[in-house]
């Protein structure tokens, strides 16, 4: 048996839910999916997966070995790869994690770009706010949107965004329009779940910083939802500028204390390792730099 082989295989079938998907995304016969699977459980000793009439799902062994495969196999093709990959042609399955704001608004023309330069990639995206783990996971490349990326991830900067105060107007006619940082403390604030900050809004202008101490009448893990809360006229919301761009150009929102922001935030692209460097890998980070974020 074949282990490399066995495992593609295994990993095919764990990712498309089925042999018969399986076998037609790898041009192999069912029957030859199904015995490459049965090979590796008698290899192992130990049973990798339920099967039943209508799906089939890792069992919790099975999916720890999956995950240990992704990664091997993502380490054993980089590696092939790096033989000569100046003369190999970006291909293979291209697994990518953005944030689900960020990736709603930028993602599908920044894909269908690359798509379209490298038309031998396949890509597979997952949006969320969640912080992934990468290896486990078998994620190839994840876009952070923070100012540290992590130091055990490679990280390559592809831009910032500005980070600003908002409000509805039909808000702001209600209860005043802050004139000072100190003024937020008693307006309603929606405050953003994730941020390390918490309700302590870090704010950056004429008089140096200062940390406002803020009352946030909803917390939310996603900031579009906090936008259309602000667009509702329900408070003040502190966002990235890609969340708020459309918002302000309409006039659904206004800046307000337009001299003080929080630091700008960083857009990284992050994978795991320098050694190796899928070609996929390396095309997609250089296209997402090349046509800017």
């Amino acid at each position: 048996m074949d282990t490399l082989e066995a495992m593609r295989v295994f990993v095919a079938v764990v990712e498309r839910n089925g042999f018969s998907a399986a076998a037609q995304a790898l041009d192999m016969s069912t029957a030859g999916v199904t015995r490459q699977v049965a090979a590796l459980e008698k290899r192992l000793s130990t049973r990798l997966l339920h099967r039943t009439t209508r799906r089939v799902s890792p069992t919790s062994a099975g999916a720890a070995y999956y995950a240990q495969c992704v990664r091997l196999l993502a380490e054993f093709d980089a590696l092939e790869a790096s033989i000569g990959a100046q003369a190999l042609e970006p291909s293979g399955t291209l697994r990518i994690n953005a944030p689900v704001s960020w990736g709603i608004a930028r993602m599908g023309p920044l894909l269908a770009g690359y798509r379209q330069r490298f038309p031998q990639v396949e890509l597979d995206l997952a949006l969320s706010d969640r912080l992934v783990d990468m290896v486990e996971e078998g994620y190839d490349v994840a876009i952070r949107i923070t100012r540290e990326p992590s130091p055990a991830l490679i990280a390559r900067r592809l831009g910032e965004s500005r980070v600003s105060l908002c409000a509805a107007p039909s808000y702001l006619a209600a209860h005043g329009t802050p004139q000072v940082p100190q003024d937020l403390q008693v307006h309603a604030c929606l405050g953003y779940s994730y941020w390390s900050a918490g309700d302590h809004w870090p704010l950056q202008g004429p008089g140096g910083e200062v940390k406002v101490a803020v009352r946030s009448l909803l917390h939310a893990n996603n900031g579009d939802v906090l936008r259309e809360a602000a667009i509702a006229g329900m408070g003040v919301i502190l966002q990235p500028d890609f969340l708020l761009h459309d918002a302000l150009a309409d006039g659904r929102l206004v800046r307000i204390l337009p001299e003080w922001e929080a630091a700008p935030i960083g857009i990284f692209a992050v994978y795991t390792s320098r050694s190796h460097l899928a070609p996929k890998v390396r095309s997609f980070i250089d296209h997402l730099v090349e046509v800017g974020v």
